[in-house]
């Protein structure tokens, strides 16, 4: 997610068509660069089986390439028909001809969430989509259920999403293992507060502090749209989401809701935040939320701790 120190910059553009999108949206999806392996199939026609096409949303300073090299693969070969982006790009201030992804404003990065799960849907002939999203990728996520379209409060039939699963989501703000209170500490000091608070998480990051504007608005109210179904997964080694349970969503107890402490299905297991993405007990969680029907025949043997 963020101030992982990966420089997560756009890599060549992939030199494969995109057979089933205009051509305008080809080029939109050149400029995420080459994508991962069982990923972006624009010819894909999901199974009776597998319906909804699956999106992967990455986190914050990070990108498709680096997140999903493991899990994307691994649903492909269940049979869904997966796909995934980079978003959010913001060009480097010593750089300007490099781009790092997932740290501009998270409103805009949901609007850009949402023109792809369109692009997705018109691509596949589907009425919906389940959404991944790690850390900043759930939180923006929820962000395009609640104000770019993703869910229709007033029909939930006609929403675009039927599920979201978010990997160590930002959704309650997170203190970035006491980044935020060193911040406080320089603005008290008398450094401006937005050039310091940009300068030390970036807009997103800005963003994803415990008590940001942003989240304030994201969850007033209901922290869950109608006709969605979420299951949201943390560890408790997560050194990035501090404290980690605050990735937990309230329902108001209609059940909409799955919180799990991966270490709840799989006790030694040492996920860390980066680590959700890849690691097969999260992996089996995912599948088991994706397909109910998952786990009746492939009974879970948790990894060994590496």
């Amino acid at each position: 997610m963020l101030l992982t120190g990966a420089g997560a910059f756009v890599l060549a553009p992939s030199a494969a068509a995109q057979p089933a999108v205009a051509p305008s949206q080809s080029a939109w999806l050149d400029r995420m660069g080459t994508p991962v392996e069982g990923t972006n199939d624009w010819s894909c026609v999901p199974s009776e089986a597998h319906p909804r096409p699956v999106v992967l949303v990455h986190g914050t300073d990070t990108d498709m390439q680096e997140s999903w090299p493991t899990l994307a693969p691994e649903l492909a070969s269940q049979g869904y028909c997966v796909f995934a982006l980079n978003y959010g790009a913001m060009p480097v201030i010593w750089d300007p001809s490099h781009l790092v992804w997932g740290i501009d404003d998270i409103a805009k990065s949901a609007g850009e969430l949402g023109q792809f799960v369109d692009t997705v849907l018109q691509s596949t002939g589907a009425s919906q989509v389940d959404l991944i999203g790690h850390s900043q990728g759930g939180t923006m996520a929820r962000q395009y259920l609640k104000f770019n379209g993703g869910a229709d409060p007033t029909d939930p039939t006609r929403s675009k999403v039927h599920q979201l699963v978010t990997l160590g989501a930002t959704n309650h703000g997170t203190s970035f293992n006491g980044l935020q209170q060193l911040y406080m500490l320089a603005t008290s000091l008398g450094l401006p507060r937005e050039f310091t608070s940009q300068l030390v998480f970036g807009i997103a990051g800005t963003q994803q502090l415990i008590g940001s504007p942003i989240l304030k608005n994201l969850n007033a109210g209901s922290e869950v749209m109608p006709g969605v179904d979420y299951t949201v997964i943390a560890t408790r080694d997560d050194n990035v989401v501090t404290p980690p349970e605050r990735t937990f969503l309230d329902d108001g107890g209609n059940g909409q809701v799955t919180n799990q402490w991966v270490q709840d299905l799989c006790p030694a297991n040492q996920s860390s935040h980066m680590g959700l993405t890849s690691d097969p007990d999260v992996a089996y969680m995912i599948s088991d939320a994706l397909d109910p029907t998952y786990q009746d025949s492939n009974p879970l043997v948790c990894a060994e701790p590496s």
